[in-house]
């Protein structure tokens, strides 16, 4: 079984950054993909990253140059870092681990 924790959300202007983390428990978090999804409030889930178990990495086409995600697997966390950050981006964040997720942080962008 994983638990994740996610953490790092809050307030930020517009051009901003924020470094989201998410810290997973369990011994099988090596073998899996790592993501990292949003949803914005009225709308559905959506993948913003993920990174494989080689480091393979994937982006939404709407954060690509300006997010960056990657893992730590003797720590077993996942790191999200936000920059340029546009009020679009406004969401809950959650990370997930083979099916498993955590309880999202907050991410909140003013114009």
């Amino acid at each position: 079984q994983v638990q994740l924790v996610e953490s790092g959300g809050g307030l930020v202007q517009a051009g901003g950054s924020l470094r989201l983390s998410c810290a997973a428990s369990g011994s099988v978090f090596r073998f899996y993909a790592v993501g990292w999804y949003r949803q914005a409030p009225g709308h559905q889930r959506e993948m913003v990253a993920t990174i494989s178990s080689g480091g393979r990495i994937n982006y939404a086409d709407s954060v690509k140059g300006r997010f960056t995600i990657s893992r730590d697997n003797a720590k077993k966390m996942v790191y999200l870092q936000m920059n340029s950050l546009k009020p679009e981006d406004t969401a809950d964040y959650y990370c997930s681990v083979h099916s498993y997720w955590g309880q999202g942080t907050q991410v909140t962008v003013s114009s």
